[in-house]
């Protein structure tokens, strides 16, 4: 059994015509799979349907944020979030907004903030984060993290494929998160959480 991925490429027959950058892609896959199925389980998908780590990675987050938004404290999270900004909790929580309003950026902030308060599902959320975006250096530190904290970590609902999901956010989620308060800070946009996305969440999130 090859020890590693450079073993595993070099028992595989390949063609001739493959080039250097077509085995840096498959390595870079290789690493991707096996990444998420250590990490949070992913199972082959059904017959016809191949997704990539990078779509399990995003259905994972998905998951995640939608359910803890959809918690029946999210809006007491909120708002405690914009009464007080050093909350891990609702940081974390204001982060799986801007995530499923399509403001990753924003999210990365705020769930970096709330990780290191110590919170477990906020080093689970940028793990997936970065998984995603294929940056695996930044994905394997902040799955650590989150085992670090491993007695606050909410798993993410098991996503072995993803459904499909609609081009864009709930419209209303989308509105409600472009009225807040943006500072911009090192060319990344900063939305500041007020009372009231927070008195809105629960009607905002039924369409998610």
């Amino acid at each position: 059994m090859p020890r590693s991925f450079d073993e595993y490429l070099d028992r595989a027959a390949l063609p001739d015509t493959v080039t250097d950058a077509d085995l840096d892609a498959l390595r870079q896959e290789i690493v991707r799979d096996v990444t998420a199925t250590l990490m949070f389980g992913a199972r082959p998908a059904p017959e016809g349907c191949h997704p990539t780590a990078l779509d399990r990675a995003e259905a994972a987050l998905t998951a995640l944020s939608t359910e803890l938004i959809h918690s029946t404290d999210a809006a007491g999270y909120l708002a405690r979030i914009a009464d007080a900004p050093a909350d891990a909790d609702g940081a974390l929580h204001f982060g799986c907004v801007l995530n499923l309003a399509q403001e990753p950026d924003s999210a990365l902030w705020w769930w970096q903030f709330a990780a290191g308060a110590g919170n477990a599902t906020a080093a689970y959320c940028l793990h997936l984060l970065h998984l995603l975006r294929g940056e695996l250096r930044d994905a394997d530190h902040w799955v650590h993290q989150a085992l670090d904290l491993d007695s606050d970590i909410h798993p993410a609902p098991a996503a072995p494929w993803p459904a499909p999901r609609p081009e864009r956010p709930a419209v209303a989620l989308r509105r409600a998160v472009e009225r807040l308060k943006v500072e911009e800070l090192a060319g990344v946009p900063f939305h500041h959480p007020d009372h009231r996305l927070a008195d809105q969440i629960e009607e905002l999130t039924d369409a998610c």
